[in-house]
């Protein structure tokens, strides 16, 4: 492999190992965040988010029959707005754990309307767009079926047996493993679906640019390719530490009936993502710290069924989501009152 680049302090870059392997990765934290879209990236640094999206090809240039990555390649397309957090307008929800839920609350709200945006792209131009409302129920679903099968389910299959089982410690490991089984099922069920391939791809080019980005270089599809495309502060690790963070907060409260144990399930969602969501801002901050890794690394090989290699085009989408949040702002020379209400995943 060739020699590493280096920045102007040469310390903000080193070869993988372990979980990243031979990619490089970005040793200081950027508070800068992102997530893959349809065919594209959105960005979000503290007071600007973009989406940059692959028009598809005009219908000239795309015979009939070719996958995506065969077509010819479209324009990329990029969309900006502003961003004002809450979290700037009211202390009290930057206390540790509340940050997080109104933090997460956010990123929900900003992705799916950058899904939105990247769905309504695809669209032929005489083909209407797809209405706000309707994607406003898509989150309403989405959030019911997360609960449902991650909190709702697992309690309720452990409670079939809870006479059988007559020990709250039995409960409580039968309950974290089953919701922990289910989860990783569910993401190996995704990495499976061939239709969902070009969006993992985007999910490393986003990975891949903000470590980029946090490095210091220059942000071409060439360094960018180079780093890796696991990053310390995924959704998908982040998925991970929810549902071991829930074992522990759900132990204390034993074994009452089983309508007390579905309510706390589903009122406890917030807690847990808040405590999650600090856990995963600590390791992004402490990653160059060897146990620090080590906790992580679970969480870590799990992106690998949710990431996947992306090409120079994908890159280059992901770079023109970052350079329009550069345009407007200097997220990694930010002050510390600017930063306030960053609070993001990559």
């Amino acid at each position: 492999m060739p020699d590493a680049p280096r920045t102007s302090d040469g310390a903000d870059v080193a070869v993988g190992d372990g979980a990243f392997g031979d990619s490089l990765i970005a040793q200081r934290d950027a508070p800068v965040g992102g997530q893959a879209v349809l065919e594209g990236v959105m960005m979000r640094g503290i007071s600007t988010w973009a989406v940059a999206v692959r028009k598809p090809a005009p219908a000239q240039l795309r015979p009939g029959g070719l996958d995506a990555e065969e077509a010819p390649l479209g324009d990329i397309e990029v969309v900006t707005h502003p961003l004002t957090s809450m979290l700037k307008r009211h202390p009290v929800l930057r206390l540790p754990v509340i940050r997080g839920v109104v933090a997460l609350g956010e990123s929900l709200s900003i992705g799916f309307k950058a899904l939105g945006i990247s769905a309504n792209a695809q669209l032929p131009e005489d083909e209407k767009e797809i209405s706000g409302g309707v994607w406003a129920g898509t989150v309403v679903v989405a959030i019911l079926l997360a609960v449902g099968l991650f909190f709702v389910i697992p309690v309720g299959l452990t409670s079939l047996i809870k006479d059988q089982l007559n020990s709250s410690l039995l409960f409580w490991l039968v309950e974290g493993l089953l919701r922990t089984a289910i989860f990783l099922g569910y993401l190996v069920m995704l990495s499976k679906l061939r239709d969902l391939r070009r969006v993992f791809e985007y999910h490393g080019a986003e990975h891949k640019t903000i470590s980029c980005y946090e490095a210091g270089l220059e942000l071409t599809p060439e360094n960018a390719q180079r780093f890796s495309r696991l990053h310390p502060r995924c959704g998908t690790s982040f998925l991970l530490v929810v549902m071991i963070v829930a074992i522990f907060v759900f132990a204390p409260i034993g074994l009452p009936a089983w309508y007390w144990l579905v309510l706390t399930r589903i009122v406890g969602v917030p807690l847990i993502a808040g405590i999650s969501f600090e856990l995963i801002k600590f390791a992004g901050k402490n990653r160059r710290r060897r146990w620090v890794r080590a906790v992580m690394y679970p969480g870590l090989m799990l992106q690998k069924l949710t990431t996947r290699e992306p090409d120079f085009a994908q890159l280059a989408v992901a770079i023109a989501a970052m350079d329009a949040v550069l345009a407007l702002e200097n997220p990694m020379g930010a002050s510390e009152e600017e930063r306030v209400g960053m609070e993001v995943v990559a």
